[in-house]
């Protein structure tokens, strides 16, 4: 088994890593406030260290995501490129245009459709589905959309998962995202397709950006990722091959928080997944 590093800080890192590769929420907030020391790490990393990469799996194209990151006091020195689901994902639905589309997900996620030319339709005359996550993420479960996914599933419908995360820390609760929706779809035999983490286009995405700021090709075994959430995060850097940073207060702290190094490799173990490094909040 292979165990973590466990570091203080992400200055014990220093010279051995060109681009950070970062996950937003959960990292650098918790969707109601900034971490200000993570922030305040990444800016540093930036400003002597490399580009910092956003990798978010946020189903909002990642333009319509900077408007929440200023609210919560986010500097824009935080980040140099940025690389949503929803850009990804966009890609996907396009050449499938104009549907219609089932959409399911809230009016927060409207953008991700903008310029498409998609028709919208409900699951008995759908194209297929596209779902950015629940219709209300304050109250809605996955069991609340068996029947109708259900329906989807007979008429052989594919739905595309702008977002694969199956919670995320709001505040201090957890809260469904469309990853979750996409579980049940798949248990009842439909066909999912996902472009974020842990999947690779998403990646590839960020990796072309590297190799934009950096102004040349990006040695892969000098990026490293940083993230909490074992199934998208730790998963999708270990299937691209790359180093990556396991922030432990995040959506796992339950089980995570307090671990010593064996205890984290064998969490990870659980999910097929390894890190190379792990800290409790980043910080520099």
């Amino acid at each position: 088994m292979t165990l973590p590093l466990l570091i203080s800080g992400l200055s014990d890192l220093a010279g051995r890593y060109d681009v950070i590769l970062s996950d937003v929420w959960g990292v650098i907030h918790n969707g109601e406030q900034r971490h200000p020391a993570a922030c305040s790490a990444l800016a540093s990393w930036a400003d002597t260290q490399g580009p910092v990469i956003l990798i978010s799996n946020a189903a909002r194209p990642s333009a319509d995501v900077v408007p929440q990151l200023r609210t919560l006091g986010i500097a824009q020195e935080v980040w140099q490129g940025f690389v949503s689901s929803g850009d990804a994902t966009r890609a996907i639905l396009a050449p499938l245009a104009p549907g219609p589309a089932w959409i399911i997900g809230d009016d927060r996620h409207t953008g991700l459709y903008e310029g498409l030319g998609m028709a919208f339709s409900d699951p008995d005359r759908a194209a297929f589905i596209s779902c950015t996550g629940p219709n209300d993420d304050e109250t809605d479960i996955p069991e609340d959309y068996r029947s109708r996914f259900e329906v989807a599933v007979a008429r052989g419908l594919t739905m595309i998962c702008a977002n694969p995360d199956l919670v995320v820390q709001r505040g201090d609760r957890l809260i469904y995202c469309a990853g979750s929706l996409a579980k049940l779809y798949a248990e009842l035999g439909g066909e999912v397709e996902m472009a974020g983490k842990p999947h690779a286009p998403i990646y590839a995405s960020c990796l072309s950006e590297a190799n934009r700021l950096l102004g040349r090709p990006v040695d892969r075994a000098r990026v490293l990722c940083v993230g909490d959430g074992i199934p998208t995060d730790i998963i999708g850097a270990n299937r691209q091959g790359l180093d990556v940073l396991f922030i432990t207060s995040g959506i796992h702290a339950k089980e995570a928080v307090g671990q010593d190094a064996a205890g984290l490799a064998a969490l990870l173990a659980q999910s097929g997944a390894t890190t190379t490094y792990a800290i409790t909040d980043l910080a520099w």
